[in-house]
């Protein structure tokens, strides 16, 4: 407390100059209106700056509470998409007196559900992508798994609260796909040799294909629902000893930043494989 007294009394003329100074500008600023309109544009522009510093700050550390509202939001119009809803062939039944009787019920046969990444490799010639979601929150194996840009893998394994997910870029992994254009369809694989390309086997030579066509999920694909993005062609390469092409893809999902993915559920998958299992047994 001596020091603030004595600090006072050292500089009590300058102190004293600055509550005069403010005093004269309080009552310039309050009683001229021009000065008056300047002074308040001028705090405006500086509350402003200071305000945008602020929320760039604010906003920084809420990028996690944005990103998991992102990702529900984003599997809520997942479960919107016209794919992920199917209905039988059969839109009529007929019963004795001929009355049709309209049986067509849609029915979602995909379900997303957002997961998030905790750990992934893309570097070894069988990579994993580990998310934190399990048998708890309704994951199972033979689960197909998606990003924001395209297929990533399928789950293989799954614990309570945790699931391991074959990527892509795996050199067992495969899944059936289509061309954009013409709907042909064919086979993705990884050689192991780059993770930034796949390959896309069985493509007849009869297609018409160019650098750049799109490649979806085929509705044949038991794991995902049709038309997600696969990939681009990047090369093609015209094996003469074969009818077919040999296609280099690139693949639209960036492995190198997942951070947030989409388990899709099959609803129906159970029972088709039951069906397909049970037939191969009767035909054996």
């Amino acid at each position: 407390m001596r020091n603030v007294f004595l600090f006072i009394r050292r500089y009590f003329n300058f102190l004293f100059f600055l509550v005069l100074q403010i005093v004269a500008l309080s009552f310039l600023f309050r009683y001229n209106r021009f000065h008056e309109a300047a002074f308040l544009s001028v705090a405006t522009e500086v509350t402003g700056r200071l305000n945008q510093k602020y929320n760039n700050v604010e906003y920084y550390f809420q990028l996690k509470k944005t990103n998991d509202s992102l990702a529900k939001d984003n599997v809520r119009l997942h479960q919107l998409l016209k794919e992920n809803f199917e209905a039988p062939d059969s839109a009529r039944k007929f019963i004795t007196d001929t009355v049709k009787i309209d049986s067509v019920k849609k029915v979602q046969k995909y379900v997303y559900m957002e997961a998030k990444v905790v750990s992934s490799s893309t570097s070894s010639q069988a990579n994993y992508i580990t998310i934190h979601r399990g048998s708890a929150q309704q994951v199972r194996p033979n689960m197909g798994v998606a990003g924001s840009q395209g297929i990533v893998g399928t789950v293989v394994n799954v614990s309570q609260n945790y699931a391991i997910v074959m990527s892509l870029l795996h050199r067992q992994y495969k899944v059936v796909v289509k061309m954009k254009n013409s709907n042909d369809r064919g086979t993705i694989e990884w050689d192991g040799s780059s993770p930034l390309y796949v390959t896309l086997k069985d493509i007849p030579k009869s297609v018409k294909v160019s650098k750049g066509d799109t490649v979806l999920t085929s509705q044949t694909s038991s794991l995902f629902p049709a038309n997600i993005m696969v990939g681009t062609v990047y090369e093609i390469v015209d094996d003469k000893s074969s009818n077919f092409y040999t296609l280099k893809i690139r693949p639209s999902t960036n492995f190198f930043n997942l951070e947030y993915v989409y388990v899709i559920d099959n609803t129906q998958y159970d029972e088709q494989k039951r069906l397909e299992d049970s037939t191969r047994k009767k035909i054996q």
